[in-house]
């Protein structure tokens, strides 16, 4: 019997699962090498946050060298009693001026006696022991072999971290938190701590010589700016151009004050993923503004660079000190292993990045009228022309010349491009102490419309004017702007 010889089918099969075990041998590795790079992507993402994350709560920049041994801070907490100066600072006063507890940090045993009253909170000592365990909210301790505290310093968080309100009873008599938060609980970073004040709690320091030196004036008179602030703002550019005061506040053509204090609103850290410029006033963006305060205003050690700062009419202190080109006292650059700072700008700008965005409380806001007010946001009312979806910011440039907006130009004309930033509008409800815009001259959400409907002749009636307010109540953060249209937001 004769062999058959193989059908051209045959033939072809076999070529055909030849070069199949040849296209997999290709794309095999290639997806699994696709695959690889994207698990060390995400890997690195998570290492960055982590590391932005340990920066941001914990990281002083080695700025102890200034709030502790050069203005001494350290010995007005101390008191007398423990080896510093005056009366010290209680539990009860550092939660007063809006410093916050990690109910975290603290051993079970300590938070039980919290609960139960059995912690005498009018102890400096007990400040003290809060320190020692890591439980201040942006403030470190720093302690010597003995266990005294011989110094302190400052993070990011100081300003731009809360705490939530789990422990909201233990607040009663000493604050008014804002809502959702409170005075010890679990940390809430990136939310702005409008309870802080920031000027009265530099103005404790027994030494003050330093800052009376660089704005030429008496420790007497720093301490009374310092206490006009007020609580949840900050005066960064006081320290550029020593202008303590605007000199007439105006607001529609109206002057609303005169010599209102200089201190802008502290702002929220988070909600700035795809928005351009981070202050008030543009400055610049996120790691440079980080740069910017680690080194010029929380005093740590590392380099700065902005010419813009050596404009000596603009910013006379800047330019006569050199903060342009932030170098060591000898005149020399900074080096690598000294520089405390530029090494960490990179995983503490990908964490305030990824700080999650806070919905609305349940009920905050009516979903029937936030609806109606969604259509006039992008229509009548031309909110979105600049708080445009879902940035709430301009996308691009995002700066506006005062006269746009129908404001004076003072906090404008303290910074380099004399403007005013499109202020990302996503999640009100965690800001609304202390009123708003930069400076809080607006004292409710409600007067902010009021002046926009002046301000851009909108003919918007009081109906109207509650339906959009109502709608900016419902806003949050997000890659999208569908959140918001899902059903999924709680409202009344």
């Amino acid at each position: 019997m004769t062999e058959r010889a193989p059908s051209r089918w045959m033939t072809l099969s076999g070529i055909l699962l030849l070069g199949a075990t040849f296209f997999v041998t290709l794309i095999v590795p290639r997806a699994q090498s696709q695959s690889t790079n994207q698990d060390s992507t995400a890997n690195n993402a998570v290492q960055l946050v982590v590391q932005g994350r340990q920066i941001f709560r914990f990281d002083t920049f080695g700025d102890q060298a200034f709030w502790g041994d050069t203005l001494k801070l350290h010995q007005a907490i101390e008191g007398a009693g423990l080896g510093g100066v005056g009366p010290g600072v209680s539990p009860k006063m550092a939660l007063t001026v809006g410093l916050k507890v990690d109910v975290d940090a603290l051993p079970q045993n300590l938070f039980e006696q919290l609960k139960h009253g059995s912690i005498n909170l009018n102890d400096p000592a007990v400040t003290v022991a809060l320190l020692k365990l890591n439980a201040v909210v942006g403030v470190t301790g720093v302690f010597d072999s003995s266990g005294a505290l011989k110094s302190m310093g400052i993070q990011c968080a100081l300003c731009h971290s809360t705490v939530d309100n789990s422990q909201l009873a233990l607040c009663a008599g000493v604050i008014q938190p804002n809502p959702g938060t409170g005075c010890i609980g679990h940390r809430l970073d990136g939310w702005p701590n409008r309870d802080l004040n920031v000027g009265g709690i530099i103005a404790l320091a027994p030494d003050l010589d330093a800052v009376a030196s660089l704005l030429n004036t008496t420790q007497a008179n720093v301490r009374s700016v310092l206490n006009t602030w007020g609580p949840g703002k900050f005066d960064a550019e006081l320290f550029l151009d020593g202008k303590a005061a605007n000199p007439q506040q105006i607001t529609d053509g109206v002057t609303t004050g005169t010599n209102v204090p200089g201190a802008v609103l502290i702002p929220p850290a988070f909600g700035l993923g795809g928005v351009n410029l981070h202050t008030w006033t543009g400055w610049g963006s996120v790691p440079h503004w980080n740069a910017f305060v680690a080194t010029l205003e929380m005093h740590g050690q590392g380099r700065f660079w902005d010419p813009r700062l050596n404009d000596a009419t603009q910013f006379p202190i800047a330019a006569a000190h050199g903060f342009g080109d932030l170098r060591l006292p000898n005149g020399q650059y900074i080096s690598p292993d000294d520089d405390m700072v530029t090494s960490k700008l990179q995983a503490l700008q990908f964490y305030q990045l990824a700080i999650p965005s806070p919905q609305p409380p349940a009920g905050s806001f009516d979903s029937a009228a936030a609806a109606r007010g969604d259509e006039l946001f992008s229509g009548k009312a031309k909110c979105n022309n600049c708080h445009v979806e879902p940035l709430w910011s301009d996308s691009g440039w995002n700066l506006h010349a005062p006269s746009e907006v129908c404001i004076d130009s003072f906090q404008a004309n303290r910074a380099p491009d004399h403007r005013y930033r499109t202020s990302p509008i996503g999640d009100l409800f965690t800001h609304t102490k202390g009123g708003f815009y930069h400076d809080g001259r607006f004292s409710a959400l409600t007067n902010v419309v009021d002046h926009y409907n002046t301000c851009l002749s909108l003919g918007l009636n009081a109906s109207e004017k509650s339906d959009l307010l109502q709608y900016l109540l419902s806003l949050t953060f997000g890659p999208t702007g569908t959140e918001k249209r899902s059903g999924q937001r709680s409202g009344k």
